[in-house]
């Protein structure tokens, strides 16, 4: 069984190790020493997991045009609705919450809205990594484009394990299940 677990983000050196690609540091988590190959809309892996194969997306489309290139992997690899999950950061979330949702609203997400407008529908799985919400009124560009402070670098790593985890346990024992192990708020 194949699964597309779409990691948005941005590409470029500038959002690297920002909040908003928390999604493409999940990837890289989950995907280890496999290498990358530049595909359309995309780069692109596949990792093996007990007998599932996990196809990894780091769309290069830009956060807000992600509905393409999930869209595109999906009809390119025949992979249904309930095999993808869509992993992204939330304002809205402590840092070191991670919710996953077998559907639901974008929640103001522009990379969900995008995912929602160009599916049609908002039926597939997210996880919603939290990145926090510390910054002042009109700076929450510049918070989510940020770096993590000292602090959350320090816990980054925990805390994208802990999603890999969930990711894997995604595709193997289901959503319901891995909702049940996985939605928490890691200790930062």
């Amino acid at each position: 069984m194949r699964y597309l677990i779409a990691c948005l983000g941005n590409p470029g050196a500038e959002y690297a190790r920002t909040r908003h690609n928390v999604g493409w540091l999940v990837a890289d988590e989950l995907a280890g020493d496999t290498p990358w190959q530049d595909k359309r809309h995309g780069w692109v892996c596949e990792v093996k997991h007990r007998g599932r194969t996990l196809v990894l997306l780091k769309p290069t489309t830009y956060m807000n045009l992600s509905g393409k290139a999930v869209n595109y992997w999906m009809k390119e690899l025949k992979i249904p609705a309930p095999n993808v999950l869509a992993i992204t950061d939330d304002l809205a979330l402590d840092f070191g919450t991670v919710r996953l949702r077998g559907q639901g609203s974008a929640g103001g997400h522009n990379g969900l809205k995008d995912i929602e407008a160009t599916l049609g529908h908002n039926q597939y799985a997210r996880m919603r990594v939290g990145i926090g919400s510390h910054f002042r009124q009109g700076q929450q560009v510049d918070y989510v484009l940020g770096s993590f402070s000292a602090e959350e670098e320090k816990a980054l790593p925990a805390v994208l394990g802990h999603c890999a985890e969930a990711a894997r346990s995604f595709a193997f024992v289901g959503l319901q299940q891995t909702m049940t192990q996985f939605n928490k708020t890691l200790a930062v």
